[in-house]
């Protein structure tokens, strides 16, 4: 039986974000595809993620927020990732606000 480990609820979304990789001055594309305080599902193709990185979710059209994260597992093309910062938890209003602004993949 599968018992449900996480301590915020998720939140489908598609949305395009960029991974900053360690020694790596070029961020990376890839979609959100769900959301919650404590981490995301992301996915990524055309680079191997490695086990902690840095994802830069857009806040605006200028503006992006970056977010800690450790990778939790991996399947594919997909990854889990846990928010590692302090402040990376996201906030209620502003996952919202990703949602309402999906990627078209």
């Amino acid at each position: 039986m599968f018992t449900e480990r996480r301590q915020s609820k998720r939140r489908s979304i598609s949305r395009y974000a960029k991974i900053q990789l360690p020694g790596s001055t070029l961020a990376r594309d890839c979609v959100v595809t769900d959301i919650s305080d404590g981490g995301v599902r992301l996915h990524v193709e055309g680079v191997a993620v490695p086990d902690q990185f840095v994802l830069l979710l857009p806040e605006g059209p200028i503006s992006s927020r970056p977010l800690d994260c450790s990778v939790v597992w991996r399947l594919g093309y997909e990854l889990g990732a846990k928010f590692t910062n302090v402040s990376g938890a996201v906030r209620e209003s502003q996952s919202d606000s990703a949602a309402k602004h999906p990627a078209t993949v």
